[in-house]
């Protein structure tokens, strides 16, 4: 559907938990590519400058990666600003989706790669809470974005 069902108290908490995640936009966000690279290397064929980078540690040092990892957290950042507004967060997740399905080609399921590697890393850094009051906001992020792609006719 395409309304979303967060209660305040959700969204408070989603929130709390991604601030703490975004202080370090650009480190966090390299460690999960990095991280997604490395455990589903297929991945790496969409993006042609990292194909090279075997070693995490070199993938770690690329502005590349980096500069990537920093958009995917500053993208997420914008939708979970709003959380609370359908239609406004749909405004970012729509024109995202259809980029990702028309132009880069990147199969849908690494939405949901990225998205757990995220709460993975929420879980290590900042324990289980922390993971459980932002698992809604990935599932929302995911489903939202496959909507997007069946649409464009995937």
């Amino acid at each position: 559907s395409s309304t979303m069902s967060f209660s305040e108290a959700e969204v408070q908490s989603a929130r709390g938990a991604w601030e703490k995640m975004y202080v370090d936009a650009e480190d966090n966000g390299t460690t999960v590519l990095v991280r997604m690279f490395t455990e589903h290397p297929d991945t790496k064929s969409y993006f042609t400058h990292f194909k090279g980078m075997d070693s995490a540690e070199e993938m770690k040092q690329s502005d590349q990666v980096r500069g990537h990892g920093k958009k995917v957290f500053s993208a997420i950042n914008d939708m979970v600003q709003h959380l609370d507004n359908s239609e406004a967060f749909l405004g970012i997740v729509n024109p995202l989706g259809k980029k990702h399905a028309t132009q880069l080609k990147i199969d849908p399921k690494n939405f949901r790669i990225i998205c757990d590697i995220i709460l993975q890393l929420m879980e290590e850094k900042f324990g289980g809470d922390c993971k459980a009051s932002f698992e809604k906001v990935t599932n929302e992020i995911c489903t939202h974005l496959n909507n997007v792609y069946k649409e464009e006719g995937w």
